[in-house]
Formats: C-alpha cells, structure tokens, sequence
C-alpha cells in the first residue's frame, strides 16, 4: 500500500514588495568631492568594460587606472586592491538592478501584473548575465554561501513576493528557488558558451517556464 501523498505547505503570509531586503545605495558611500566622485564612475567604466573584453581574471590595476585616464594610486587609494575594485563594481550592477525590478518602469518594475513582472524579470536578469558573465562568474560566492549572500538573496524574496501573489496557494519559498536556478550565472555560461545556445532560447525558456508554474494566472 502506498503512502499518502504529504500535504503541500500552507504558503506564509505575502510580503510586501517593501519589505524586500535591501542593498546598500549610493548615499551608503562616504560623501566625496565632486571629482573624486567622477573618478570612482570612471574607474567603474573603465573596469566593466575590461572585464567584458578579457575577463575579470585578464586586467590588473595599472590596466583600469589608464583606461580611466587617472594615475594608478587613484585606484589603490578608492578600492584598496583588485578584488575590492571588482567588489564594487558588481555591487554597482546590483544596485541598479534592484532599482530597476523595485522602482522602476513596467513591466520589470511596480505597476504591472505579477506574471508580467516575473516573465521581465527574469528577461532582465538573463540579459544582464551575458553582459558581465565574467564578473557574475568571478564573483560566485562558493557552495557554503551560495544561497545566502545578500545580492542572491534580495533577487529570490524578489521572486517569491511576486509568486506569492500569482501563485498564492504554491509553496513560493521553495519554487522560487527552482524559477532562480535556470538564472544561475555558471548554468548560463555552460549553455551558452559551452554548449552554443542561442541566449534567446534561454529567454524563451524562461518565459515558457513562468507561464506553466503560474498556470492559469498566465492569462490574467
């Protein structure tokens, strides 16, 4: 004889798109001199763009500071070392993500149906992947930490809210965890540049994915 089915878990109580977990802003920053402010966004420039051409483990300090047309000390000085500049410009990137999925335009920002806003989010986040996988890829926090760094975990309760309110009888806590895994920087790398899939089949998938796990709420 088998064994009963377990019942599905009581989904918690929605949570607001408030309560989201929250990154640092730029007023987290200490207030700098209107120059020292253009050299920080220059260096910021000027590494993203290397990283993308070469790869984070490809450029040195010395390369970022000429790129950025500021002396090499100017980069010591504001990020201390080469993992602190690659740090801050992968915050900078999450920064803007989140104020784009939190207060930005719809569909990927309020104002539009949570299906919507899921489908554009995951969109956004597929796209924004293959513009700095070599930076998403270098700074993969490892197995231990994984699900619990603070930038994976404000994109997963971002996930969740919105299946909450679309889905709101699905265990939302653990789903979002499968929706986020077909984002996952190291699986996109494999399939797209290990396995030469096109990136617009991934974004179909995603779409395709959000509307079978919401079902009817698709149609809405």
């Amino acid at each position: 004889m088998s064994a009963a089915t377990p019942p599905v878990p009581r989904p918690q109580e929605p949570v607001e798109p408030q309560e989201l977990f929250r990154l640092g802003t730029d007023a987290d920053e200490p207030c700098l001199r209107a120059d020292a402010a253009r050299n920080r966004a220059r260096l910021l420039e000027a590494a993203a763009r290397l990283v993308a051409e070469r790869g984070a483990d490809g450029i040195t300090m010395e390369e970022v500071a000429a790129a950025a047309r500021v002396g090499k000390g100017t980069v010591f000085r504001r990020f201390g070392d080469r993992t602190g500049l690659l740090t801050a410009l992968l915050d900078h990137s999450e920064k803007k993500f989140q104020a784009a999925f939190l207060s930005g335009p719809a569909p990927l920002g309020p104002g539009a149906p949570p299906v919507d806003r899921l489908r554009a989010f995951g969109l956004a986040m597929l796209r924004r992947t293959a513009d700095e996988l070599e930076l998403q890829l270098a700074a993969e926090a490892d197995a231990g930490r994984r699900y619990t760094v603070a930038p994976r975990r404000v994109l997963r309760h971002h996930v969740t809210v919105l299946l909450r309110e679309a889905v709101p009888d699905a265990d939302c806590e653990l789903l979002a965890y499968t929706l986020m895994a077909q984002l996952d920087p190291a699986l996109v790398h494999h399939l797209v540049r290990q396995c030469g899939m096109p990136p617009e089949r991934l974004e179909a998938a995603w779409t395709d994915l959000v509307d079978r796990v919401t079902g009817p709420a698709a149609a809405r």
